[in-house]
């Protein structure tokens, strides 16, 4: 049996917008490169951009300014059948009346492809996504993660240059959706493929990407590695979205190069300015980067307003003069209970300065 060969290409986005009618920008003027082999999600809350963008990469909706590449090719005016792009649509879109090798094969029957060649491809495509043994099963004999798989098949089996991917897992339930997002993964690594993924889950996007970007109103917010977002976030709404986040209110009082001296209440704690000048900022935690200490002690005091036991931790909401946080702690032994005072303080590593502006 043939194995599958790719032909994976970078895709860039040179100044693109996509303007509906006269007033609607549904993506605003974005540069962007996926490289070759990589897979890059698009991720944010409904109606940021992310699929319009996705779309055109395949070709179903055209760019109104700006240019696509393809590799080398641009194809910013070509029609989705004369790009070399394969689609997984969040639906599947099997054909219920055929079997599961007729819908691997479809594809291949309008690729010049002889009988054998298309059934050696199709199978060989269902031996990638481990479901050898399954070609005369109906969509409806089949599990929504079996059926996901024979969507991943039908694609892989055209060998794109770029495989795109539109909220894939959004059907299945949360178990399955860690093991079908590993197996994408799995495949993508092996075969280098070019991956565009588009989800608004966070933490799937954080377990299968190369590279994260993060949409709002049309626009790139930011763009970096799952660790580079996760822990250096641009502003609140990177923080916020990428995972949970608490953000508090603090003043820098002091700078010392790159080190910034920041005061929370009668607490003061350093950190890295990242360029910002003194004066109000926010100051980014993590939940599972704050310290919590019974009593009184080196940091701000505060009360146990909810103590929740979630099994492999502990969950707190606590509340101080600045507000409210949340903080989740692994000691599921001595915990604490409502109304318990104590200090607040933070992890080493891990809180991060950000811009005072919310907007």
């Amino acid at each position: 049996m043939k194995a599958i060969h790719t032909k994976a290409a970078s895709v860039r986005f040179e100044n693109v917008s996509k303007i509906y009618g006269t007033r609607v920008v549904a993506v605003d003027n974005i540069n962007l490169e996926v490289a070759a082999g990589s897979l890059v999600t698009l991720l944010g809350p409904s109606g940021c951009g992310k699929t319009t963008t996705l779309r055109m990469i395949a070709g179903l909706e055209m760019a109104s300014k700006g240019r696509i590449l393809i590799g080398d090719k641009d194809v910013t005016k070509l029609p989705a059948t004369d790009r070399d792009v394969s689609m997984v649509f969040q639906s599947y879109a099997l054909f219920p009346h055929m079997t599961v090798m007729e819908n691997v094969s479809y594809g291949l029957k309008f690729s010049g492809f002889n009988k054998e060649e298309t059934r050696e491809k199709a199978a060989a495509g269902l031996a990638l996504v481990g479901l050898k043994g399954f070609d005369g099963r109906l969509p409806s004999e089949l599990s929504g993660g079996q059926q996901q798989r024979v969507a991943v098949a039908r694609a892989l089996v055209l060998e794109p240059q770029v495989l795109l991917f539109d909220e894939p897992l959004s059907n299945l339930d949360a178990k399955l959706r860690r093991q079908v997002r590993e197996e994408i993964r799995e495949i993508q690594q092996n075969l280098g493929l070019t991956v565009v993924y588009v989800t608004h889950d966070q933490e799937e996007a954080l377990a299968v990407s190369d590279e994260i970007v993060v949409m709002r109103n049309a626009a790139i917010a930011q763009k970096g590695t799952p660790r580079q977002l996760y822990e250096e976030p641009a502003d609140a709404f990177v923080a916020d979205f990428i995972g949970e986040a608490n953000l508090i209110p603090v003043e820098i009082t002091a700078l010392d190069g790159d080190t910034a001296t920041v005061r929370i209440a009668d607490y003061t704690h350093r950190l890295p300015s990242r360029g910002l000048p003194k004066g109000p900022a926010k100051l980014a935690v993590r939940p599972s980067r704050m310290r919590l200490v019974a009593g009184k002690g080196e940091g701000v005091a505060a009360v146990i307003d909810k103590a929740t036991y979630v099994g492999s931790r502990m969950e707190y909401v606590v509340t101080a003069a600045f507000g409210t946080v949340f903080a989740v702690l692994d000691d599921v032994v001595t915990p604490f209970r409502k109304g318990d005072e104590v200090t607040i303080s933070f992890a080493a590593s891990g809180p991060v300065l950000i811009p005072g502006q919310t907007s």
